[in-house]
């Protein structure tokens, strides 16, 4: 990677990963690609270049690549599942329309690109524990519906045109830095904020609920460190498991309440993300990962949480 454009540079996972793009391979290097309206503020308009690339415009998005000589492309364009779920037509637009144009733009100029997945492109017939690579992926929802389609329209450019496109199924990220914006797991990051400001957190999830999640760290490394791996090892190349650690709701209460005794939580179980949740893997299995680029996480649910706390402390005081 030489020159790269981080589409959706302004949202949870681009905003982070910009910055560590550009701490890898120098800020000129990084373009934080951004639509009108969700424009970068601070240190990630100001360390790098910018641009409006928007998913839905083509030829915008033809523009930026040749201006800056783009060899790779992060798009990171796409509605979390809650949010698609109540506008399912504008999902689709942005996840699957926008990467049709995203896959004929690097066909055309030759760069690679990577789409995420999620535990979302599973569904309730899956294999719940150590849900495998290749396994039955039936989603009842527009946003897992929409994954499912990316991994295989990825693999399609890959196979006909012989664009290098990869990509991860994310489990639910948990950061300090940048605040959820309306996905299921996002309860795992809210729950932080209450303890630190000493308020009841009020858990939409079911107790017994376990899912996969994972620390932003290793999210942004899981990101880079595919689209560095050697393409001759990878038999997959989209939708690759990437695992760090599953809980419950009352898993990760106990973890906060050993450094904050005096916290507390209740359940008010919101019925769509409790359905989504229990639609989804309790803990992939991530061997391929661990075999064909060689993926190993940095951190389990102790030493996220006591960074968690540490720095939301400095954060919210």
């Amino acid at each position: 990677m030489k020159n790269i454009l981080v589409i959706g540079s302004t949202g949870q996972i681009g905003s982070e990963l910009t910055r560590r793009l550009r701490e890898i391979y120098g800020n000129t290097h990084v373009v934080a690609g951004y639509i009108p309206g969700a424009e970068p503020k601070g240190e990630l308009l100001e360390a790098g270049p910018a641009a409006v690339a928007d998913v839905t415009d083509a030829q915008c998005l033809s523009d930026v690549v040749t201006k800056y000589e783009i060899d790779t492309i992060y798009n990171l364009a796409a509605l979390l599942s809650v949010v698609a779920e109540s506008r399912p037509r504008l999902a689709w637009k942005i996840g699957i329309d926008g990467l049709w144009n995203v896959l004929e733009v690097a066909r055309e100029h030759n760069c690679a690109v990577f789409t995420p997945s999620s535990i979302g492109s599973f569904g309730a017939d899956t294999p719940h524990q150590m849900t495998p690579q290749d396994t039955i992926q039936r989603p009842r929802t527009i946003y897992g519906i929409s994954k499912v389609t990316t991994e295989l329209l990825s693999d399609y450019y890959h196979l006909k045109y012989g664009v290098d496109t990869r990509s991860v199924r994310f489990p639910g990220i948990i950061s300090y830095l940048t605040l959820p914006g309306g996905g299921t797991t996002d309860y795992a990051v809210d729950i932080y904020y209450s303890a630190v400001r000493g308020e009841k957190f009020i858990c939409p999830i079911g107790q017994g609920t376990l899912m996969d999640m994972m620390y932003m760290p290793d999210a942004l490394k899981a990101a880079i460190q595919i689209m560095e791996a050697d393409g001759n090892r990878l038999v997959h190349h989209n939708g690759f498991n990437v695992a760090s650690m599953s809980f419950a709701p009352e898993t990760i209460f106990e973890a906060i309440k050993r450094h904050k005794p005096d916290f507390e939580m209740e359940y008010q179980v919101d019925p769509l993300r409790q359905s989504i949740a229990e639609s989804w893997p309790d803990k992939m299995d991530d061997t391929c990962a661990r075999t064909e680029w060689d993926w190993k996480p940095d951190f389990d649910l102790e030493a996220m949480t006591v960074d968690m706390l540490a720095h939301l402390e400095q954060k919210i005081k």
